[in-house]
């Protein structure tokens, strides 16, 4: 045998079991976080890929915790990446250097791509977001796959056909068909993209109508909200004797960016109140319950103590003990009457599976309370995330598990009229569920991407 079919076959060789490297792109917080978790379970693969990634909205601190490397230029905008919803922000995020910091980003993907290519990798793109990083994969030269978390067709339609808008440009969102516009659907149908994965069953099917490699495998914000406490004991013998003398428990949602945060609880803080005076009323619905708990869920960049000032200045004191138990051994509880509110920045899945409802102020955290089964109460804000326009998208896309309110004061009115309806319950139950979808998205994912790109 030739040198030169020797040197064939060990290229050949090392081709076919050398790992494939792998170019992670994402635009913001939460995409970095449903990146991450995708990645995660790639890593225990037995064959796992080389990863590298690129933020770009953020300084991608979620990839630097798993020791990722970043290959390029990163740098947190004045927007916090929501310059979608307000133009102002846009133009912030120019000054602040954006189309700089783009253009390196850019030539950072190329650079990554040529180097791969020179050394024989084989080697691909995974895009998290929206057409941004989508741009980025398809004109990077390599082949690609792409996680849409900024779209869903829920958003224009549900199962029943498209949702009545009131505004003429509403059409706008579905002219061509889809909330996928034309051109982002040309750029899912480009050869190389090899695997397309909506955040529902609804979007899989509607681009499925077109070219694309669409594939409805759920949606990785629903992985990794298991509860510290075992499940069995809402299965337990007296369980039903439990549900009856167990506190009804809410959820608060604030959001986790400050200082929109601390406005925002200021605003739960209201709907608190007139929450409390309701529940003495006679015609009230909880009007013998014995015990009501608040569960604060509070990012752990938030300054508690802002929190707490907002919580005694509403009449609350400080409390020792509580009725629930919570994995925090830092948990603030205050209580009025038959009330505690109990703070918390160490059991955020904690707060999820316990709340019968959540008042919600918030993105990401909003929609996974609603994707356990739960309905929660929404009071749009001032922004720059939660401000009116994303609340009633995220209406929308939500469907009924999510009731908007103008005032804080109303809560207390849609609180009493949910839990007058048990078939209400159960039909927003159901609908969070087929919404959200069924935990386990990451894996299934990451099965799919090492058998479409390696």
């Amino acid at each position: 045998m030739s040198n030169v079919s020797r040197l064939s076959q060990a290229s050949n060789f090392q081709g076919a079991t050398s790992p494939l490297r792998l170019l992670v792109l994402s635009n913001g917080h939460g995409e970095d976080m449903i990146a991450v978790r995708i990645l995660q379970e790639l890593q225990r693969q037995s064959n796992p890929p080389e990863i590298f990634a690129l933020p770009l909205v953020g300084e991608g601190r979620a990839y630097q915790q798993l020791d990722i490397p970043v290959i390029g230029s990163v740098r947190t905008m004045p927007s916090g990446g929501f310059i979608y919803m307000d133009n102002r922000q846009l133009v912030r995020d120019v000054r602040g250097g954006l189309l700089q910091l783009t253009l390196s980003q850019i030539k950072a993907v190329r650079r990554w791509v040529n180097s791969q290519k020179k050394l024989g990798n084989k080697r691909a793109i995974l895009a998290v977001g929206d057409i941004v990083p989508l741009l980025f994969a398809t004109f990077s030269g390599a082949n690609y796959a792409f996680v849409g978390t900024a779209k869903s067709e829920y958003y224009v339609r549900d199962e029943a056909g498209l949702l009545p808008r009131k505004s003429k440009d509403a059409r706008w969102e579905n002219f061509s068909g889809s909330v996928y516009h034309p051109w982002e659907r040309w750029l899912m149908s480009r050869r190389r993209c090899k695997a397309v994965f909506p955040r529902d069953a609804l979007t899989a099917e509607i681009l499925k109508q077109w070219p694309i490699p669409a594939f409805n495998l759920g949606n990785p914000m629903m992985d990794g909200l298991e509860p510290t406490f075992s499940r069995q004991q809402f299965y337990s013998q007296d369980a039903q004797q439990q549900e009856t003398v167990r506190p009804f428990v809410l959820t608060l949602l604030p959001g986790s960016r400050p200082p929109e945060a601390y406005n925002n609880w200021e605003t739960i803080m209201i709907a608190v109140s007139a929450l409390m005076a309701s529940f003495q009323e006679r015609n009230s619905i909880f009007y013998t319950s014995k015990t009501v708990v608040l569960l604060g869920a509070i990012a752990p960049g938030l300054d508690s103590n802002i929190l707490s000032q907002s919580v005694q200045s509403q009449g609350w004191r400080t409390e020792s003990a509580s009725p629930i138990k919570i994995s925090d051994p830092n948990i603030l509880t205050f209580k009025q009457r038959n009330a505690y509110l109990l703070l918390t920045q160490q059991a955020y899945n904690d707060c999820l599976h316990l709340g019968d409802l959540a008042i919600a102020m918030a993105g990401t955290a909003t929609e996974q309370f609603i994707g356990l089964g739960k309905p929660a109460i929404a009071i749009p804000g001032n922004g720059p995330q939660y401000n009116p326009a994303f609340a009633e998208a995220q209406s929308r896309h939500l469907g009924s598990s999510l009731i908007l309110v103008d005032q804080p004061a109303e809560v207390a009115k849609v609180v009493q009229s949910l839990f007058k309806d048990p078939d209400i319950l159960q039909i927003i139950a159901e609908n969070g569920l087929r919404r959200m979808g069924k935990p386990g998205a990451a894996l299934r994912i990451a099965e799919c991407l090492l058998e479409r790109l390696a």
